[in-house]
């Protein structure tokens, strides 16, 4: 039996995949695949080149499978059956919480790590008219919460309005945002009792056992409503018991269990999540998995690998469809309406899709983020946030949706953010931990000054910049910002042309902040002779990618930088995400990336393999004018030069702010270099050749040899001597004896 098989991977995906030569599991595949087909949550780090492709793929491809398999056999109708929104059990309601409530499949362990603000759920039933009911909460971990009794009209936010009533970890009771001290604080392993006595209109609290006295009336007009457990956390923690199994305090006085209520006095939540469950039919144009892509070439990528995994699927097979632009949106749509049931896609046509009804959400078994941190870092926060919000939370075969989010690294604020609110109690596989720079990678950083360095103030043979400037007065030997920034824009070329002659460059990858200053690079080192349409050994040959330029010329593009058909590719943060290039000796940074995590996954393509690898980094003294687009159309057609603060699609970027904050985040003082971008190198005796692996693995080997030398001569010597008085005193015992 295979590995993979061991995993309970189908037959089918097992053949495939050893006939694809994966003997064993790498790391991340070890970890992921027997939890996502387990029904958990996953969120994933790992290198580019790990496996986490397959990681993710193998598992969703098989539920699809069984779940299409089961549709055929009859199956579904009984699991949606055996699953029911109004639940018998008491427990604390899914489809009515905040946004970073995350609540376990029993329905009884509430948890939000979100650390600046409150995050509430009420229970799925309610008491009303009269009775005397009792609850238990334990605090299961540190954080800060409250919890007590809600109304429906309450907010989440419990005992901050007049409809509910709470008591927190601070010791404090708290109605109408009246906060007053009650009882005494209470933390981690405290479990607090929770009692409601509709008869005398009183609500009171107790901790681990101790009753800690009346805490509030309700008003007469409120007895009418019904009361709801409820509870609000802030990166804390805490488990329920209404009474299913034995409380660790019983109460006394005649209160019972909530789940001892009259069924006379007990309400359903109005909450049921009518819009969360899918849809009792299911429809073509309804896929069982979405799988979102940073950049067209991660998604012909992913989708690639789906089709190899389910090759020899013969029944059941899945339907899989790549959405993404520039390709005809009608075979899109002709397609999702014969049917599919895995999509890949990137987020600007997957929204087009989605607003106009042709992709349905309504059975969405899997939402998938690859390249979170990338997706994040281009504005597309807000469509992942709507998409979500749309897909139902429990498919009609009552399983639950499952969110596998991958980053090129877990320890972004914004991942943690996002995973807090979307995802239900996920596992961390974090393969690489805090960001670190591997130890054949040599990062430097060129300060770029036009104060200092006026060489920019040239009237020909320059730059063509990005045009923010084309409404300001620059003026040649003038120092107000927007000249100056007009220079930063032409000397980072000048120097990324003298960075390239200095180290004799090969093979580089060139990352420009945005797509017009990747065409205008290109467009530069063209009229240097360079360019797409050079001979490969020209000093200069590039090509470009970005998503403005096509489909097809992007693969052409990726394909003649990897075929070493050009020596440089030019291309921004997203547009390189994913891609398969390993082992690339040269690395520039024609502008700084403003986050730190960017910054690690640019340098780390360098210096693989045991091969040194040299990043070289161009940071501006001065802030620079750059394209901040807030646009509808994200910058397509834009000409608005203000500042974004005044309605413009303009900021000032600070590089030095940047540069401080990377070198913060890796502990580290990253080298300097000046203009020349001479480099000086420590190892081997200051002789780098970038790109090659590294033969000698210490440096004055040679000079330590040489320093031995005349010890092991004189060690030679008395070997020799030693072995000849060894014959001599030999051939005289032999003489003695034989006389």
């Amino acid at each position: 039996m295979t590995a993979f098989a061991e995993f309970g991977c189908l037959p089918e995906i097992t053949q495939a995949v050893d006939e694809m030569g994966w003997l064993l599991p790498t790391d991340v595949q070890a970890e992921a695949i027997p939890l996502i087909l387990g029904g958990g949550d996953v969120l994933m780090a790992a290198e580019t080149g790990s496996g986490k492709t397959g990681a993710f793929c193998l598992p969703v491809i098989q539920i699809v499978h069984e779940t299409l398999r089961d549709k055929a056999e009859g199956k579904l109708e009984e699991s949606a059956a055996a699953v029911s929104i109004d639940s018998p059990t008491w427990k604390m309601n899914v489809y009515d919480r905040g946004d970073a409530m995350a609540i376990d499949k029993e329905g009884l362990l509430c948890q939000s790590r979100e650390m600046q603000s409150w995050h509430g759920t009420r229970c799925n039933k309610g008491v009303t008219g009269k009775g005397k009911y009792y609850y238990e909460a334990t605090v299961t971990d540190e954080g800060l919460c409250r919890v007590g009794w809600a109304t429906e009209k309450a907010d989440l936010n419990l005992g901050t309005d007049k409809f509910g009533f709470g008591f927190g970890g601070t010791g404090k009771k708290s109605f109408g945002r009246q906060f007053d001290d009650y009882g005494e604080a209470f933390g981690k392993d405290d479990t607090i009792g929770c009692y409601l006595d509709l008869n005398k209109a009183e609500i009171s609290f107790s901790k681990n056992g101790r009753h800690l006295g009346h805490a509030f009336t309700i008003p007469g007009h409120m007895l009418q409503y019904t009361f709801y457990p409820a509870v609000v956390l802030k990166n804390a923690e805490m488990k329920f018991n209404f009474g299913r199994t034995p409380f660790d305090y019983p109460p006394t006085g005649g209160y019972i269990s909530l789940c001892e209520a009259p069924t006379n006095f007990t309400i359903t939540s109005p909450n049921k999540g009518s819009v969360q469950k899918g849809g009792a039919k299911d429809a073509p144009n309804a896929p069982k998995a979405i799988i979102i892509e940073p950049s067209r070439e991660l998604a012909e990528q992913t989708l690639n690998q789906i089709k190899l995994f389910k090759k020899h699927m013969t029944t059941h097979c899945p339907r899989d469809l790549l959405i993404m632009g520039g390709q005809s949106a009608k075979d899109q749509v002709d397609a999702l309406y014969r049917g599919v049931d895995i999509v890949v896609a990137t987020p600007g046509r997957i929204d087009d899709l989605m607003s106009t009804g042709k992709l349905l959400l309504t059975q969405v078994r899997f939402f998938i983020l690859d390249e979170a941190d990338g997706l994040l870092s281009a504005g597309y926060g807000q469509q992942i946030n709507r998409m979500w919000e749309q897909i139902p939370k429990i498919t009609n075969d009552g399983k639950r949706l499952q969110m596998v989010i991958c980053s090129a690294t877990l320890h972004s604020f914004d991942v943690k953010k996002l995973a807090e609110k979307i995802m239900h109690f996920p596992t961390w596989i974090d393969l690489k931990g805090q960001d670190s720079v591997p130890e054949t990678v040599h990062h430097v950083v060129c300060r770029v000054d036009p104060r200092e360095d006026t060489t920019w103030q040239r009237n020909g043979g320059k730059v063509q910049t990005d045009r923010v400037h084309e409404q300001d007065s620059v003026r040649w030997g003038s120092h107000d910002r927007e000249t100056l920034s007009e220079g930063v824009k032409i000397l980072k070329i000048d120097y990324m042309v003298q960075a390239i002659k200095e180290h004799r460059m090969d093979q580089a990858i060139i990352f420009c902040r945005t797509k017009i200053d990747c065409d205008n690079c290109e467009r530069y080192l063209q009229t240097m002779g360079g360019g797409p349409r050079a001979k490969p050994d020209h000093q200069l040959s590039c090509v470009c990618l970005h998503g403005d330029r096509k489909p097809q010329e992007r693969r052409e593009n990726l394909q003649k930088f990897k075929d070493k058909r050009v020596r440089f590719l030019i291309c921004t943060d997203v547009a390189a995400r994913g891609i398969d290039v390993k082992g690339i000796p040269f690395v520039i940074n024609v502008t700084m990336p403003d986050e730190k995590q960017n910054y690690v996954h640019r340098i780390g393509r360098v210096g693989r393999a045991e091969r040194m690898g040299l990043a070289i980094s161009l940071v501006s003294v001065i802030p620079e004018k750059v394209w901040y687009h807030t646009c509808p159309n994200r910058g397509r057609g834009c000409y608005n030069t203000t500042l974004k603060e005044h309605g413009g699609c303009c900021i000032w970027y600070n590089e030095m702010q940047y540069l401080g904050d990377i070198e913060d985040h890796l502990g580290v003082t990253i080298d300097q270099v000046d203009k020349s971008m001479k480099v000086k190198a420590d190892e081997f005796d200051g002789k780098v050749t970038y790109g090659q692996k590294r033969k000698n693995m210490g440096s004055g080997y040679k000079g330590h040899a040489d320093d031995l030398a005349p010890a092991v001569s004189e060690l030679t010597n008395l070997e020799r001597r030693a072995q000849l008085s060894f014959l001599e005193l030999s051939l005289k015992q032999d003489f003695f004896t034989a006389s």
